[in-house]
């Protein structure tokens, strides 16, 4: 048995006036200070108050959301009692969102108790999430990623009945985004698209979507990396496989990459879509060598071989990333972080030990032995090939 959650998306040009249509009294916004000291909050607030909406804005919620904001962020719903939670942001508004929301359904949980089967029960209020990044694909999943400050890792969870219910992506949020952040969260998107394909619970339903998404973000990251603000297809194109993507990795899972990228950024402090993207070409090669995943799939989907040699395609998939990579100036090991071999040494058991607790790493097309992943990890820090 199997189950297909979705939103109904609301996609493109003045999707933004679909808040004038819903229907309530009052919303609950969840976004972050930029966004806020930016005014694109204010607008929403401003679209929605004419509509006859009240309106409380909680602009708290920092890089990689930690549990101690969204536990905040669900007092403040709760005296509120909104009927409508808004996540508006990149990733990290809207997985906030998602927990907040579940806590003000059921106010006895908490985030950490998040979990498939969690019955929530859903009867006090409905979820909006609108996407201002093109990448993370939270608007069309029930993943929540959150940020233990204290233990400094990440935990993943969710329950299908936090998937929004609605997701209103407008493009146009993303075009004075900073190239940075363009690639950060494309580069995101291209992993969930892939990881979403190759992992063990990849279905029928969700090959589509992945496949689609990973083309699209070969053929229009970089130009919107290079000219976002002026090339409106990109950042169209963008913003559909962003949330294809979504759509597909939410209804199958993701691997290594995440698994990895989730351990070593909540370490370090580095963006989410920088690290999962950072370990995708590595993780990859792990995979192929194992006789694992179907890359030579995706490889002759978006263009690069019409041959059916399995691991032939994915090397010219492996080396398209990495291109890809270098165009938008992602970082492509460790130790270009600045990372110091002894700081990244203190960390490796630590961080193998929390790559190896990630709800994605049981997904991967091969799953390392722990001498493994401690290779693959130290791989990385120098940015070698993985010959294993």
């Amino acid at each position: 048995m199997w189950y297909f959650k979705s939103p109904e998306v609301v996609f493109g040009e003045d999707s933004l006036s679909h808040l004038q249509q819903i229907e309530g009294s009052r919303a609950f916004i969840v976004t972050d200070p930029t966004l806020a000291l930016l005014g694109v909050a204010g607008h929403i607030e401003g679209l929605l108050q004419e509509a006859g909406f009240a309106t409380e804005l909680f602009a708290e919620v920092e890089p990689e959301p930690s549990l101690q904001t969204v536990r905040r962020g669900a007092e403040c719903a709760l005296a509120f009692a909104p009927d409508w939670i808004i996540g508006l942001g990149g990733g990290s508004p809207m997985d906030a969102a998602k927990a907040i929301w579940a806590m003000y359904e059921r106010p006895e949980l908490d985030a950490t108790d998040i979990n498939p089967m969690t019955n929530l029960n859903f009867s006090k209020a409905r979820m909006i999430a609108i996407p201002t990044t093109s990448g993370t694909g939270s608007e069309a999943t029930w993943a929540v990623v959150l940020t233990d400050t204290e233990e400094k890792r990440k935990f993943s969870t969710g329950s299908r009945e936090i998937v929004p219910t609605i997701a209103i992506v407008d493009p146009s949020l993303t075009t004075k985004l900073p190239r940075r952040i363009t690639a950060d969260t494309g580069l995101d998107a291209l992993t969930h698209a892939v990881e979403g394909y190759v992992c063990s619970w990849s279905n029928d339903f969700s090959d589509g979507l992945c496949l689609k998404a990973a083309q699209l973000v070969f053929a229009y990251l970089e130009r919107a990396y290079t000219d976002g603000e002026n090339d409106v297809e990109a950042r169209d194109k963008m913003g559909v496989a962003a949330t294809i993507a979504g759509l597909g990795f939410g209804n199958s899972n993701l691997g290594l990459a995440h698994a990895m990228g989730h351990s070593f950024g909540a370490h370090f402090k580095k963006p989410h879509g920088r690290c999962v993207s950072l370990f995708l070409p590595y993780v990859t090669e792990f995979s192929i060598n194992g006789g694992a995943g179907r890359y030579g799939d995706i490889a002759r989907f978006v263009g690069l071989t019409t041959d059916s040699d399995e691991e032939a395609g994915g090397r010219l998939l492996v080396q398209r990333m990495r291109d890809l990579e270098s165009a938008v100036a992602q970082p492509q090991s460790i130790a270009s972080f600045e990372i110091a071999p002894a700081d990244f040494e203190d960390a490796l058991e630590r961080l193998c030990d929390h790559a190896e607790q990630d709800t994605q790493f049981f997904t991967a097309p091969r799953i390392p032995e722990r001498e493994e992943l401690e290779k693959l990890f130290q791989y990385v820090y120098e940015g070698r090939p993985i010959d294993f």
